[in-house]
């Protein structure tokens, strides 16, 4: 992040973002003007290869999300006419006045007629909720580490179950366990919808932090088949 942004300090370049991200639409339709020290540099995959002996260029241009876990992206992408991201399983108090101000601030673009948010949640389904608990246990218990200055890799669930949590710790882990939706398949498609609902969020991106790949695996399929979803591959 410190070497994107041009700087030692991670917090230094944060007003350069702008501009930056100006430059980064700028590659990826390859139109820097002329006189501009970046006119002679190409992105690739990108416009450029259209013009060049055996390039082939796709017709679909990534399309620019923001993310944030904060207002200032969420006034920005509003600002832009772009659609935001924003980080609830990070920052879940702020999600909703993060999603309002970005509303506030949206201005169509020729990217948007209208705002388009997305939030990433943590969600885990098992067969039995007190199983489902059990796992998302785990992941818990490794923020708490990090917190501390200490991270790691994701303890199993018999290392979380036996760890002795201090006053603190049992604080933290229930507030970050509240903002995880967690329980039997069923359970978790209520608690995804109520979320949605709640916060008006056009999409839903979901992550799973468990300790084997195997257990995450088993969550998304069965939060898939909770919604009827076909099954890939």
């Amino acid at each position: 992040a410190a070497a994107l942004r041009r700087t030692d300090r991670l917090h230094e370049g944060a007003d350069d973002f702008p501009e930056q991200l100006a430059e980064l639409i700028r590659f990826l339709d390859d139109d820097f003007p002329d006189g501009h020290p970046y006119r002679r540099i190409h992105a690739v995959p990108g416009p450029v290869q259209a013009t060049t002996a055996g390039g082939v260029q796709s017709p679909h241009r990534p399309q620019i999300w923001l993310l944030g876990s904060s207002g200032f992206s969420a006034r920005l992408a509003g600002m832009m006419g772009l659609p935001f991201s924003f980080a609830h399983h990070f920052s879940a108090r702020n999600t909703i006045p993060a999603l309002d101000l970005y509303r506030e601030s949206f201005r169509p673009s020729a990217v948007l007629d209208a705002p388009y948010a997305m939030i990433g949640v943590s969600a885990f389904a098992a067969d039995e909720a007190k199983e489902a608990r059990r796992q998302v246990l785990t992941g818990a218990l490794n923020m708490v580490r990090l917190r501390r200055g200490a991270p790691g890799l994701v303890p199993t669930p018999e290392e979380a179950e036996a760890h002795s949590l201090s006053a603190i710790e049992r604080d933290f882990v229930d507030d970050w366990l509240s903002n995880v939706v967690h329980g039997t398949p069923d359970e978790v498609r209520a608690g995804l919808d109520d979320l949605q609902k709640r916060t008006g969020a056009d999409e839903l991106m979901l992550t799973a932090n468990a300790h084997t790949q195997d257990a995450r695996v088993r969550s998304y399929e069965l939060i898939a088949d909770a919604y009827g979803m076909p099954e890939l591959g």
